[in-house]
């Protein structure tokens, strides 16, 4: 193989690899991208069995081929290069990778050993808003777990249903659930039927990336075992997870008759500042909630103790909620609105935070107090 492409083409598309391939891995093959020749294109491919990504991008093809190069190293070297032409070309002693008067000699392995990956059938079940997908991705990914034994939970529940569809994730001490009204004209899925599948906690991070540049609507399909999302020409291939996920919508609490609505930037000030002396360990900050005022405390033996009082409309009874302060954060990064309110029953119930004015979506964040 023998091929010319333009630095900046490539480097765009290695990039997008660097969060699929592991570090370290008991199979050599898949710290690997397959890189192979069609046309006037060289297309990538990269896989850690669970999520896989296709992308391509313009070259000169001199010799059609296909080989494979370690994906981390050889984005290292693309990224140092200058703004010029790379050439990669194979040859017995392994593969030249050169540029302007830089040149070097890469190992490759087997192209046979490359997994091969299931090809969507083309016949999308559904057509997604790309921004309004980003917005579910965005306000749902930070509550998955990354390390419960229970494999359903390291990932989030995708409904799609007619009118509208959600996106649900949860730690066990947190869920955050959006769902956003779906343009029937639009949408155009095939049934009427309500689908359900669990998406991986690293396929949400992979599509969060590439819904982040670019725009047009996002193709999706579901196969037999993976699903497929076509993102501005590149193909994120995902493993479903099989599994049953929580019956969600049984933690939404119906009977918490008390509110609090707090200004965003000033809770969220607020809260960064008094957490600096809590417990490192569990985060653990106060909100004495009382007449007409909210004191968020904080205080460790190790550092000593924070408190700062925010003024708010509130005139129903005392009540003191303990919350991990990095779960409140999360949310609070989350949201766009100027206002947020939280809804709270009593010291040991589930309590709920929501944006205020939010349009065209409805978004619950549902936080477990914490005993302290």
């Amino acid at each position: 193989m023998e091929l010319v492409v333009r630095k900046a083409d490539l480097l765009r598309e290695l990039q997008l690899f660097q969060g699929i391939v592991e570090r370290k891995n008991t199979i050599p093959i898949l710290a690997n991208v397959l890189i192979e020749t069609d046309g006037d294109q060289v297309k990538l491919l990269a896989t850690d069995l669970e999520v896989g990504l296709r992308s391509r991008c313009q070259a000169s093809i001199s010799k059609k081929g296909s080989l494979t190069l370690p994906a981390k190293k050889l984005y290292e070297i693309i990224k140092a290069l200058p703004e010029t032409d790379v050439r990669i070309e194979e040859d017995k002693s392994g593969v030249k990778v050169a540029a302007d008067r830089f040149d070097s000699h890469m190992q490759t392995l087997p192209r046979e050993d490359f997994p091969t990956l299931p090809d969507g059938t083309g016949a999308y079940s559904a057509t997604l808003p790309r921004d309004v997908l980003k917005h579910m991705v965005a306000k749902t990914q930070f509550a998955i777990t990354g390390e419960d034994t229970r494999y359903f939970l390291n990932g989030a529940l995708f409904i799609q249903r007619p009118d509208s569809m959600s996106l649900v994730s949860t730690d066990g001490h947190r869920l955050a659930l959006i769902t956003v009204a779906r343009d029937k004209a639009r949408s155009r899925a095939k049934s009427n039927d309500e689908e359900r599948v669990i998406l991986p906690r690293k396929t949400l991070l992979e599509l969060g990336r590439l819904l982040s540049e670019g725009e047009g609507d996002i193709q999706y399909e579901r196969g037999e075992n993976h699903l497929f999302f076509e993102v501005g020409g590149r193909l994120l291939i995902s493993r479903m997870i099989d599994g049953q996920f929580p019956a969600f919508e049984r933690v939404i609490p119906k009977g918490n008759d008390k509110r609090v609505e707090f200004d965003r930037d000033r809770l969220t000030s607020a809260v960064k500042r008094v957490a600096l002396l809590s417990n490192e360990r569990s985060r653990a900050v106060k909100f004495q909630i009382d007449k007409g005022k909210v004191e968020i405390m904080s205080s460790s033996p190790e550092f000593g103790e924070a408190k700062e009082v925010l003024m708010v409309d509130y005139a129903a009874a005392p009540v003191t909620i303990c919350f991990n302060a990095q779960y409140v954060l999360d949310f609070l990064g989350a949201v766009e609105s100027d206002s947020i309110g939280l809804e709270f029953k009593d010291e040991m119930s589930q309590a709920v935070m929501k944006p205020i004015g939010a349009e065209g979506y409805d978004y619950t964040y549902v936080i477990m107090p914490m005993r302290v």
